[in-house]
């Protein structure tokens, strides 16, 4: 029976957790890198064996750590990130110039067919890509040189760029998207980029639709519908239908459309989940009541989903890549919580119930299928 293999980044370290086909049962191992900032951890589609991790730390900075053997052991891979020999500057919050800086690794997505190419969205806002299993690194610069670059600025925790979407019938599109700037697509493997934020409107900047600004917080694709984009973004959740070019709102009745994470169900490209919190003062559910809430009809009407998640004093928060779902049938939807709960459901959001409990913060949460 083919398994699943969940991939746990968390604030003190990485978590590996493992189940057969009826995802009752798990085998939890880590952590590995204890005490390490582990941003992001994800596996290779290509190669269930392969997996790498985002290490940070303040006293050594960021490291890159890949495993061939499913986690059991690992190798810190290369990391020599290089702004393309550019400094360059961007906007600091008050309008000054800052200079681009290299903080972390805030997202890895591993090549669809080839285990040894990765993409890195980093802080300051800039993609990278290995072809070599990450031994070298090579910036794709045509993002960062975009022509609105220097007005870009940070969101609350960084200018980070924290989604990575690769177009499976098509190696040459990507999209990515960065707080607080926005979502971006290349249809030339990254030497050219536009921005696609037609349709967002964002409060708080001088211009309200402006081409740039926007505070994206997470995009999801379903890999059967590339030109179908949906997007949790500060206040409103957004759907593209045409590749992002233009984008309308789908928080319908959802109680609060702030929040962080977004995904779509792996065999119904219209059932999306996201997770409501209060305010982006108050990141934690509305009411102490942990609730995901899924839409059958791709936006607009939502259900919550509650059953076997706490609906009492509940002031967790579930982080933009805390959320994840795997390719089983039904289809398992997965994600973890700042404080440090890590839930699963295996029948698309029906029940659920805690994987593991009291682990750090959980900060990324990946799905990799077992042979």
């Amino acid at each position: 029976m083919s398994g699943v293999r969940l991939l746990v980044g968390t604030r003190k370290g990485a978590f590996v957790l493992t189940a057969d086909g009826k995802r009752e049962r798990w085998d939890v191992s880590g952590p590995h890198f204890a005490g390490w900032e582990i941003y992001h951890v994800t596996g290779s589609p290509a190669d269930p064996s392969r997996l790498y991790a985002s290490q940070s730390s303040g006293w050594f900075g960021q490291v890159i750590q890949r495993s061939d053997d499913g986690g059991a052991t690992w190798e810190s891979a290369g990391n020599t990130f290089e702004y393309d020999g550019v400094p360059g500057t961007h906007q600091w919050y008050d309008g000054t110039p800052h200079p681009w800086e290299f903080a972390r690794v805030w997202h890895l997505e591993p090549s669809l067919t080839d285990p040894d190419t990765i993409y890195a969205g980093v802080e300051d806002a800039a993609l990278f890509r290995t072809t070599d299993g990450g031994q070298t690194w090579q910036e794709l610069p045509g993002l960062r040189g975009h022509g609105s670059g220097p007005s870009w600025q940070p969101g609350a925790g960084g200018m980070c760029l924290h989604s990575i979407i690769l177009d499976p019938n098509d190696p040459d599109r990507i999209f990515v998207a960065i707080s607080a700037a926005g979502a971006f697509r290349t249809d030339d493997a990254g030497k050219t980029w536009r921005a696609i934020n037609r349709g967002l409107t964002s409060d708080g900047i001088p211009d309200p639709d402006a081409e740039v600004g926007h505070c994206v917080h997470r995009i999801a694709m379903h890999p059967s519908r590339p030109d179908v984009l949906f997007m949790q973004k500060h206040w409103d959740v957004m759907r593209s239908d045409d590749a992002g070019e233009s984008w309308h709102e789908i928080s319908g009745d959802l109680p609060t459309d702030f929040g962080f994470p977004i995904a779509v169900h792996a065999h119904e490209p219209d059932t999306v989940y996201v997770v409501p919190i209060k305010s982006d003062a108050e990141h934690y559910p509305p009411d102490g009541k942990l609730r995901v809430y899924r839409s059958r009809a791709g936006g607009n009407e939502w259900e919550p989903l509650t059953n076997g998640l706490p609906q009492s004093n509940c002031y967790v928060n579930v982080l933009r890549d805390a959320m994840a779902v795997d390719s089983l049938d039904p289809c398992g939807v997965y994600f973890g919580t700042t404080g440090g709960q890590v839930y699963a459901s295996p029948d698309s959001g029906d029940s659920w119930a805690p994987v593991v409990r009291d682990l750090p913060g959980v900060l990324s949460v990946e799905v990799q299928a077992l042979p």
